[in-house]
């Protein structure tokens, strides 16, 4: 008896992110396609909250709506901390910043190899 592999729509499942963290009122969400420029991962979403309640409560609404369409994140890291979120999901990373730890790491500038694909998102 063999399985078939299912296949996966990677994103689909970035959108489910961006839709999550846009419901939570998430500022300026953006969305990298690394795949272009690395392979460790497809895609980064990256977004920031006002206060490190809202980047918790962004967090764990990705990681809520995910879950509901049968997909666990592999980390989490920093969440009850509140500064600075990750979520790997291995396809694709979350990061959920406050405002003012998001322009200090900068990762869109790190990153600006990498294509804004954004708009694709609904972000």
């Amino acid at each position: 008896m063999t399985q078939t592999a299912k296949t996966v729509d990677i994103p689909a499942r970035v959108r489910t992110a961006v839709a999550a963290a846009l419901d939570k009122k998430a500022i300026e969400p953006k969305v990298l396609h690394l795949g272009a420029v690395t392979d460790f991962t497809d895609y980064f979403v990256i977004a920031s909250g006002n206060s490190e309640r809202q980047v918790e409560a962004i967090a764990d609404e990705i990681v809520t709506r995910l879950r509901a369409e049968g997909v666990r994140p592999l980390g989490v890291e920093g969440v009850a901390q509140g500064q600075w979120a990750l979520l790997d999901f291995g396809d694709f990373l979350v990061h959920v910043f406050t405002e003012d730890r998001r322009r200090f790491y900068q990762l869109e500038r790190l990153w600006s190899d990498a294509p804004d694909v954004t708009a694709s998102f609904g972000g």
